[in-house]
């Protein structure tokens, strides 16, 4: 597994890390022995970029990798987030970007993670009612007392990004971005750019569905959160299951899988984006990893243009009361 440099912060990654979501939250039943024995295999491959958050769970994929790493901290990078705040019920959900809470949720995080120091800590979403100065001070604090090494931040705005950067600097920033969800070239790449600053791409693969492995809605568990999203309700679902199997024929031709085929035309973007691909299963990991071994020539990029053009996904990323805290 080669390395990438997140920007020209100095933070070299695994050039493709672990989503870790998926194993404690959202998208279906746990199975920490299968999650643990997954992030072992990683390790065995060279990807040892762990993305997690204090909101998975909430908190119990936090205690997951802290499982996993536990006397071999030293063979990873972990990155986590603070930010939302989950409540009581499945819907209670909030923005924090409060000085102290920043505080508050770092501490909380590294006795969690049972670590010294988080690799690369993100704000999870932006709080419209803090100014953004005031969380990245803190979370430069949070530098400075050496529980911190690297800040970034996740569904922030062109603007928000500007400010933040004055502040201190920002390594990373993470945002959905794959065949699907490509509004990141808007703006956002070109931004990142000229700043410095390493783009992470979770969701390469649209959230399981350029995998090609659902043809159904009812190919998702009953608790799996993805039955409700607008691009996997009624008309979307089938309208965006033909660029699917496009994307499958294609695939085919190229003898590879459509998951390979997705995150090979993510890690062609540019050698300053890491894809955070999630999985609970060695299965699938296996098979994303080998996407570093599909080269994709000039024509194939034409090819996979005209099957896949910006813009091509039928519904919105997230539930309309979620889309209000991207983009912040």
């Amino acid at each position: 597994m080669h390395t990438r440099e997140l920007g020209r912060s100095g933070l070299k990654v695994s050039a493709m890390g672990l989503g870790c979501m998926g194993m404690s939250a959202f998208y279906g039943a746990r199975d920490d022995a299968e999650s643990l024995a997954t992030i072992d295999r990683a390790l065995e491959l060279g990807k040892t970029f762990l993305d997690t958050s204090d909101t998975y769970g909430p908190h119990t994929n936090e205690l997951l990798i802290a499982k996993s790493i536990k006397g071999r901290r030293e063979k990873f990078v972990i990155a986590t987030k603070f930010g939302i705040v989950r409540g009581p019920g499945p819907n209670d959900r909030s923005i924090n970007g409060r000085p102290e809470y920043v505080h508050q949720a770092c501490d909380a995080s590294l006795k969690r993670l049972g670590i010294d120091v988080i690799d690369l800590y993100y704000q999870h979403r932006v709080d419209p009612k803090v100014p953004i100065e005031d969380t990245v001070g803190a979370m430069a604090a949070l530098v400075k007392a050496g529980k911190v090494r690297h800040l970034g931040l996740s569904e922030a705005a062109p603007n928000t990004i500007r400010r933040a950067a004055k502040v201190h600097p920002i390594a990373a920033l993470q945002t959905e971005y794959s065949l699907w969800s490509r509004e990141p070239e808007d703006e956002l790449l070109a931004l990142c750019r000229e700043l410095g600053i390493g783009f992470v791409a979770y969701s390469p693969l649209g959230r399981g569905f350029l995998t090609g492995q659902i043809k159904t809605p009812n190919d998702f568990e009953p608790d799996d959160t993805r039955r409700h999203w607008p691009r996997f309700q009624g008309e979307n679902f089938h309208k965006n299951l033909d660029v699917v199997k496009r994307i499958e024929t294609m695939a085919a031709e190229k003898g590879c899988t459509p998951s390979q085929l997705a995150l090979a035309w993510v890690l062609a973007q540019g050698d300053d984006i890491v894809p955070i691909p999630g999985t609970k299963r060695r299965k699938y990991l296996e098979e994303n990893v080998a996407a570093m071994n599909v080269r994709l020539s000039a024509e194939d990029l034409r090819r996979i243009e005209e099957v896949a053009p910006k813009g091509i996904a039928i519904g919105a990323r997230y539930p309309e009361a979620l889309m209000g805290s991207i983009n912040g």
